[in-house]
């Protein structure tokens, strides 16, 4: 035993001080998907920053630090207003999210050209351009000691719960709960049915690998095509935006379609 000990607390100690798994490919897809474009409702003062705003893994963040980023730009939102993620970042040690498209004070330069009030050079001036979009949303930071962990979507909006309720459906799930039971069953089950709208059908297959247009007796129709030779080809017609055909075809590796096989007698 005496001389076990030693080596089972070397063991262990090795194991304790072993580093994070780096993030597979797939795990940066997965967060990517599961926070871009979600809606939060705002919990905490929200600044504007041009800088990330950093908020630690374990649920703090330094308010005095907040609130002195907020005295320039003022806050991006109200408590209980809701703010957007329009983009996320994965880096060493932190998931970077841009909320409400970021703070962007620069503008554009016509904003700043001013127009005379009269000839000779007399009366007021006032800007060329009024009530420009600009981006008024913020950044966070979200910072792990050392390197950034396996974690999930799920996770790092739990982590963010003090400041972002992501509880708030978003607005896919909101729009999918409108929709009648057929499609729903048919966007559960990956389909397209005829019916369909354009924005229903990506919810269900997702964006097509090419679009063909055409005008037959006075009819305009578009189709979408899914799949790629040799396999399975999916055309799915439009017209009006709603399907009104879906078609399936089999492509040989010369490209060429024929009809689908029989099943086995």
């Amino acid at each position: 035993m005496r001389l076990l000990a030693p080596l089972l607390i070397a063991t262990l100690a090795a194991t304790a001080g072993d580093p994070p798994r780096k993030l597979a490919e797939d795990e940066k897809i997965e967060l990517l998907r599961g926070l871009g474009s979600e809606y939060a409702n705002v919990k905490a003062y929200l600044p504007r920053s041009k800088k990330a705003l950093r908020f630690n893994s374990d649920g703090t963040w330094d308010k005095a630090e907040w609130q002195e980023a907020g005295r320039e730009y003022g806050p991006v939102a109200r408590v209980g207003d809701s703010v957007q993620i329009t983009k996320v970042d994965i880096d060493n040690d932190r998931i970077v999210l841009q909320i409400n498209g970021g703070l962007n004070i620069k503008g554009k330069w016509y904003e700043r050209v001013e127009v005379g009030g009269g000839m000779g050079g007399g009366g007021s001036t006032s800007p060329v351009s009024k009530n420009q979009s600009r981006t008024a949303g913020t950044t966070i930071a979200v910072v792990w000691p050392g390197k950034l962990p396996v974690v999930s979507p799920s996770e790092v909006k739990k982590i963010l719960s003090p400041v972002l309720d992501f509880e708030k459906r978003s607005a896919t799930e909101q729009y999918f709960d409108t929709l009648p039971p057929e499609v729903q069953a048919a966007i559960k089950e990956k389909k397209v049915i005829v019916g369909m709208d354009r924005d229903q059908v990506l919810l269900a297959v997702g964006r097509p690998r090419d679009k063909l247009r055409e005008t037959k007796d006075g009819l305009d129709t578009e189709d979408w095509i899914y799949g790629m030779p040799p396999g399975k080809i999916t055309f799915v017609t439009f017209a009006n935006n709603k399907v009104i055909k879906v078609k399936d075809a089999y492509a040989g590796l010369g490209g060429s379609t024929a009809p689908p096989l029989k099943p086995p007698q």
